[in-house]
């Protein structure tokens, strides 16, 4: 079955949604999964109202944050009792679902499970879809949990 699987979190609920999926595909296919963080600094780049730019107190306070999702999430982990490798990555110049795609093809993910919002409409349209171009381009699988559906660990 799959036992390498990727999980890109950012610490929101739909993400940990996306990651209780994966605990449990690990379990039925004894499989290790790999907790990928990616600190998003094109999409900081283009908020509007972004007057101050990144400075390096910001940067620093992103990395801590996402240290702080991998650390949580491989807790999850090591309580279910499934191994895990955590990366943080930093996405300069490249689109978060790029760096995930890249992630996969570097890594040797068999699988990507994610959590996704499930949004459609303008708020699709106003905000993208992470998820959707993950889909349209991994080299691999993907299983997407929608939030709200998953049940517990």
């Amino acid at each position: 079955m799959y036992s390498k699987i990727l999980v890109p979190i950012d610490g929101s609920p739909t993400a940990s949604e996306g990651l209780a999926e994966a605990i449990r595909l690990a379990r039925l296919s004894g499989g290790t999964l790999r907790l990928l963080h990616v600190i998003d600094m094109l999409s900081f780049s283009m908020i509007p109202d972004n007057t101050y730019g990144m400075t390096a107190e910001l940067f620093d306070a992103l990395k801590e944050g996402g240290e702080a999702v991998l650390a949580k999430a491989r807790a999850q982990c090591e309580a279910a009792g499934i191994a895990c490798e955590t990366k943080l990555a930093e996405g300069y110049a490249s689109r978060l679902c790029d760096v995930v795609v890249d992630d996969a093809r570097a890594s040797g993910a068999e699988v990507i499970v994610l959590g996704t919002h499930g949004r459609r409409g303008v708020g699709r349209v106003l905000l993208g879809s992470d998820a959707e171009m993950i889909v349209r381009q991994a080299p691999v699988p993907v299983l997407l949990v929608r939030g709200g559906a998953a049940p517990k660990v």
